[in-house]
């Protein structure tokens, strides 16, 4: 931080020094608290991202069919089909 622009700031601002208030005997202080407040979304934000983080982001049932189908040589895939998503698949990046 350069201390030019600190400067700058404190005039901008002024100096605004905190008083704290002492007791007769010198050793209570006044207390400043920082609060923190979230809002409902942040709340149901947090609630979803709880709820997700136990569930798998792997399809089991999926894995194991399609496993199986391979394994076996049933598992054939059309060239016009992939031909098709490969091609919108860039039409859509490109975009």
């Amino acid at each position: 931080m350069r201390i030019g622009t600190y400067n700058m700031v404190n005039q901008i601002y002024g100096s605004k020094s905190t008083k704290k208030s002492s007791s007769v005997s010198g050793t209570n202080y006044a207390s400043f608290k920082d609060e923190v407040s979230f809002s409902s979304m942040g709340k149901d934000m947090q609630v979803a991202k709880n709820a997700l983080a136990g569930v798998s982001d792997v399809r089991e049932s999926k894995i194991s069919e399609l496993k199986a189908r391979v394994q076996s040589g049933t598992y054939s895939v059309s060239p016009e089909a992939f031909a098709d998503k490969l091609m919108s698949a860039y039409k859509a990046q490109s975009i």
